[in-house]
């Protein structure tokens, strides 16, 4: 983790109202990162958003924010050394784990680095912020849109694939499915 990153000042700063409901998302998905920022100021977050690890800390070193959205995987990085970063910077800071590529070890992994929650994407704006607000002591309400069996099932099919590093063969015979079954599910669009 790069600790030399300059720390950068900031102009005239946001009332005290508006630093409680700071946000800085972090995802090297650009559309999806735009998309998300927009979403969430409309529900009255001021929100940073970064593509990568260094950006990340960089901003959140000049003002750490009350709340993060963190993608696990990144270009530059694993989002997991961000939230880690972000709680030092920040105890109190709430902060949501975000991955196309969900499972149990990772999920786990992301809250003993200290994220509250830990969602899938495509995550809906209304579920991060439930979970972003939810009270420490209980549970957030479940999301109003979870993912289908057929997209759970996608997802996993996806992430086996990518850790074999797309080699088809080897993806087949790790899921125990024939080759060809597997080259028509990776060849659809992902189901809703």
């Amino acid at each position: 983790m790069p600790s030399d990153i300059a720390e950068e000042g900031r102009g005239a700063g946001p009332d005290e109202a508006a630093l409680g409901r700071s946000l800085l998302i972090v995802d090297d998905d650009e559309p999806f990162r735009t998309r998300l920022a927009r979403a969430m100021e409309k529900r009255d977050f001021l929100v940073q958003a970064a593509g990568g690890v260094e950006e990340a800390i960089r901003m959140a070193r000049s003002e750490p924010p009350a709340f993060a959205v963190v993608d696990l995987k990144l270009a530059d990085g694993s989002g997991l050394d961000i939230v880690e970063s972000l709680r030092r910077l920040r105890p109190d800071m709430r902060i949501v784990m975000l991955t196309g590529f969900g499972n149990i070890a990772t999920a786990v992994a992301a809250v003993k680095a200290g994220a509250i929650d830990y969602l899938a994407k495509p995550a809906e704006p209304d579920d991060i912020e439930a979970a972003l607000l939810a009270a420490p002591e209980g549970k957030p309400e479940p999301p109003e849109h979870p993912m289908s069996a057929a997209r759970v099932r996608w997802e996993h099919i996806q992430r086996v694939y990518e850790l074999c590093d797309r080699n088809v063969s080897e993806t087949a015979r790790r899921l125990n499915m024939h080759r060809r079954t597997l080259q028509r599910i990776l060849a659809k669009r992902s189901p809703q």
